[in-house]
């Protein structure tokens, strides 16, 4: 946390008193990264051919490239395992910054335009410069990303009595959908559906090493910052009046953390498409389990995010083989209740 030289960290501490739950906390990550692992093990093991656990181990420790259980594993499951546990903690960690720095419920990448936003610069990028490399898609996303958060909170904070929860929700909605209309139509101009078609089911099939190998980077740096802000990110969170208080330069963090949830979502959305509803219900389980910390929030996300991603990719997989369920649709099939179960409580706090 940012804090001015004449504030004392005994203070500090003092003055910002916030529940938190160590014990349970480690609980959470301990659990929720032995059932990653084993969630990981399923994930490669089950498919088409479903492959013994053994072979899986062998394929990873000691692999044998004319075996072709081997080859499946390493090209194709193996990377889209990954993948789902690596976008699953960038939408989570993304919603979980986004709630504590706007003090919003609500907040969430693919509610607040951002998601919406990497998809029309990825149909841009499919309609004008085809056959793109993975690389320069990632930075297209980026800039789209920051044009639909841009454009939600430019719309929400012209009312007339600013920009409360619900506006924000109605405004992601209104920027998302005509962001999405936008990529249709380029889609139908310049016949590019199937190249599309993906982005908008969203899922982790296809993904391949060099994608993991380009993302790596963005995200890790990404987290690590996510974790070194997060007790700044704790302090905002409960009101920027006591953070400015406390000596915090609050228009830093804020631009700090949103350039974080730019890199965690663009990077997402290039490689799995617009997944929505990760980053609005896992931080809101989060803090119902490990308290308001964010020091606890922020990796615990990263956990369960993972662990919801790589389990619904599982089922996507096995409600009706061989064919595959879009796992955005069944990750909205828990998303959307939730959503409009804090849509009724924020308006009934109005």
């Amino acid at each position: 946390m940012i804090l001015s030289e004449s504030v004392n960290p005994t203070e500090e501490k003092a003055a910002v008193p916030f529940r938190t739950r160590p014990f349970a906390a480690s609980l959470v990550l301990i659990g929720g990264l032995i059932a990653l692992l084993a969630g990981l093990g399923l994930s490669i093991s089950l498919g088409a051919a479903d492959i013994r656990l053994i072979t899986v181990w062998q394929a990873i420790f000691s692999f044998q490239p004319d075996v072709t259980q081997h080859q499946i594993i390493q090209e194709l499951r193996l990377p889209r395992a990954i993948a789902g546990a690596m976008v699953g903690a960038c939408f989570a960690v993304a919603g979980a910054i986004m709630q504590g720095i706007t003090r919003n419920p609500l907040a969430d990448s693919g509610l607040l335009g951002v998601n919406a936003g990497a998809g029309f610069a990825l149909a841009l990028c499919f309609a004008f410069f085809p056959g793109m490399p993975f690389m320069y898609l990632i930075m297209y996303s980026f800039v789209g990303a920051a044009l639909g958060a841009g454009m939600v909170y430019g719309i929400g904070s012209i009312a007339k009595n600013g920009l409360t929860p619900f506006r924000l929700a109605m405004s992601g909605a209104a920027v998302g959908a005509l962001l999405v209309a936008l990529s249709e139509g380029l889609q139908l101009y310049f016949r590019i559906g199937q190249d599309m078609a993906f982005w908008y089911a969203g899922g982790v099939a296809g993904t391949k090493w060099l994608q993991l190998k380009i993302m790596f980077p963005w995200v890790a740096a990404a987290m690590i910052g996510a974790i070194l802000l997060s007790r700044s990110i704790t302090v905002l969170s409960l009101g920027e009046e006591l953070a400015v208080g406390l000596g915090q330069r609050t228009g830093l963090v804020k631009v700090m953390a949103l350039i974080i949830v730019l890199v965690l979502a663009g990077a997402a959305v290039s490689a799995v498409g617009a997944i929505g509803f990760i980053g609005l219900v896992i931080p809101h389980v989060v803090r119902a389990l490990v308290g308001v910390d964010y020091r606890w929030i922020i990796p615990c996300s990263a956990v369960l995010g993972s662990l919801l991603m790589v389990f619904a990719d599982i089922a996507a997989r096995m409600i009706h083989p061989p064919y595959e369920t879009p796992v955005g649709a069944l990750i909205a099939l828990i998303g959307v209740p939730f959503f409009l179960y804090l849509v009724r409580k924020e308006r009934r706090e109005l």
